[in-house]
């Protein structure tokens, strides 16, 4: 199981454990990451599994991940002979952090209402259960 809201509450999380804790990601994805926004141009998967010592096919899971969290965008370069290959590079921080905001309103507005239905469904049943 997960790790709870109070654990998360309790703990001295850093800015990097929201990537954790909104998105699922692993500390390799947080690695990985690491890797393409300290990198001055964007990087192949081969590239980024080599800075962090991982298979490919691991790196490529991690960036995977990290392409579906919006964190990372991937570009097709193509050779002049023909072929193509796909290299990595983050977003804008600045976006991203727009959309964490936005997600973190969406994820408190639905808690809200869970709580209110929690509310209103037991406060019937102890009003019931007085009233007997």
């Amino acid at each position: 199981m997960g790790t709870s809201m109070v654990e998360y509450l309790q703990q001295d999380m850093q800015c990097e454990g929201l990537l954790e804790c909104l998105h699922g990601l692993k500390q390799l994805d947080r690695e990985c990451f690491r890797v393409l926004v300290e990198s001055d141009e964007p990087l192949t998967i081969d590239e980024i599994a080599d800075v962090v010592d991982r298979e490919r096919s691991t790196a490529y899971r991690s960036i995977q991940r990290l392409l579906q969290a919006g964190f990372i965008q991937k570009e097709q370069v193509n050779y002049d002979q023909g072929g193509y290959y796909h290299v990595y590079h983050p977003r804008d921080p600045k976006r991203i952090a727009d959309e964490m905001q936005r997600m973190l309103n969406d994820w408190y507005a639905k808690m809200g209402q869970l709580i209110q239905e929690f509310e209103d469904k037991y406060d019937q049943r102890v009003e019931t259960s007085i009233e007997n």
